[in-house]
């Protein structure tokens, strides 16, 4: 399958409620997972632009979902990281408030891409979003990040221990391995996201 090159994307605007989201009618690819898991990285390494989504080494700093538009036709969407304690409990109450809403209510959202430390067994805050998403029926893929640190049979490891965990869920579309540093995962990911896109496209047109 080939896979373009590189994926023009441009900030839209970052939203801190739900007020500010802004309106369009391209489909949604949201981006979820613990502030440490390399969300940032991953979101420059599918598009090919280091600079697009901001990377820091203070984990927690995306504070608001931030919207690009791509020319896959779709918008991808950095949602802010779950988990991390050195922000205030007050933050982090407002953090989840504006997921949830967005996760719950967002007409656009087409997937949701649950990001997954593959160093480590899946921890309770992960496994405790993907059966919120498999309760609120939508559709999602895990994406096993940091994959390079491992072996091949560590990876395949992990996969199969995420499948096992999975097994039972109607709304997972793939569990797919990555690495921001390699590229690894990146053309399975498009692959994803554009029959992510025609799927949302056909129930718009039922």
């Amino acid at each position: 399958m080939a896979v373009a090159q590189h994926i023009q994307a441009t900030f839209i605007k970052g939203a801190t409620a739900p007020e500010h989201f802004p309106a369009h009618s391209m489909p949604e690819v949201a981006m979820i997972g613990r502030s440490n898991v390399g969300k940032s990285s991953l979101i420059n390494a599918i598009t090919r632009n280091s600079s697009l989504a901001r990377v820091s080494n203070t984990p927690g700093k995306t504070q608001e979902i931030n919207f690009f538009e791509t020319d896959l036709g779709m918008v991808l969407v950095d949602l802010p990281g779950y988990g991390y304690a050195r922000v205030s409990k007050e933050q982090r109450s407002q953090f989840s408030k504006l997921i949830h809403t967005y996760i719950e209510t967002r007409e656009p959202l087409a997937l949701i891409c649950v990001l997954v430390d593959a160093r480590h067994d899946p921890q309770p805050l992960d496994m405790a979003m993907l059966e919120e998403l498999e309760f609120a029926q939508k559709k999602f893929v895990v994406l096993l990040t940091k994959c390079d640190k491992l072996s091949e049979k560590q990876v395949q490891s992990r996969i199969d221990q995420m499948n096992e965990l999975l097994s039972s869920c109607a709304n997972v579309v793939d569990v797919v391995a990555t690495s921001a540093k390699v590229g690894l995962g990146r053309p399975s990911i498009i692959g994803i996201m554009k029959k992510a896109r025609k799927a949302f496209s056909t129930e718009e047109e039922e």
